[in-house]
């Protein structure tokens, strides 16, 4: 039985771990922690969210399940580093949790590579000034992004609040020909019951924050990243071609 341990900031879309934990069945335990802090999709609070001391905090409430891998599970709480920055916070991490360690961020790239995709579209939830934080991110990982759409809000509280309908609309709005898969980055948006709808709408993969980030934990844990009705990443995805 491997534990994978997320932490994830304050309250939003947390039920999809869950969710996630009964597609995946009794082979791995997923572990949810939360840690606070100002909820706004604003640089200098997602700077603080991410902090070192914050994510510290998370790897000790994780500290009693003994995990074998631990995910700061945040996007914006990640990129808003840059690359090399989101490198050191999860190097951190690691350390605090003396465990392999990851983010949502790099989850993203990684599930990419896994799929030999490198041409995405992004709908974000995020205001523009943070949504083309996460495109630069990506392009320093070597992923073009053909189109980023951006819907402006603020908070993840208002985020989680949004019906299923309302997240598939904002979702496939932002999707574009030329891309070879389509990300929505944001853990505060519940997806993981939309993967396959969407991606048999779209005819190609949808990668969202929270499927990744379970994938990622998987990966680093050493178990298996095979399930059914969490999209192509988990029928698909190469975890060795990492």
């Amino acid at each position: 039985m491997k534990t994978i341990g997320f932490i994830y900031p304050d309250h939003a879309a947390e039920d999809d771990y869950p969710l996630a934990q009964r597609l995946l069945g009794d082979a791995v335990t997923l572990s949810v922690t939360h840690i606070y802090g100002t909820d706004l999709h604003a640089v200098a609070e997602l700077l603080d969210l991410g902090s070192e001391h914050r994510l510290a905090e998370g790897a000790e409430q994780l500290a009693p399940l003994f995990p074998d891998a631990v995910v700061w599970a945040c996007t914006s709480g990640s990129f808003v580093f840059g690359r090399n920055g989101a490198a050191e916070q999860i190097t951190k991490l690691a350390a605090a949790s003396g465990t392999p360690a990851s983010s949502t961020s790099f989850a993203f790239t990684r599930a990419l590579r896994a799929l030999g995709l490198k041409r995405v579209a992004i709908t974000a939830s995020y205001p523009d000034e943070v949504a083309t934080l996460f495109r630069e991110f990506l392009a320093a990982e070597g992923v073009d992004v053909t189109q980023l759409s951006s819907a402006g809000i603020d908070t993840a509280a208002e985020v989680g609040q949004l019906r299923p309908d309302e997240v598939a609309e904002l979702v496939t709005r932002g999707d574009h020909p030329d891309a070879d898969a389509l990300l929505i980055p944001d853990t505060a948006m519940r997806t993981i019951a939309l993967i396959d709808p969407i991606e048999q709408r779209l005819g190609k993969p949808v990668l969202t924050a929270n499927q990744v980030t379970i994938w990622e934990g998987l990966r680093l844990a050493g178990a298996s990243t095979r399930a059914d009705g969490i999209g192509r990443l988990f029928r698909e995805g190469d975890a060795d071609a990492v």
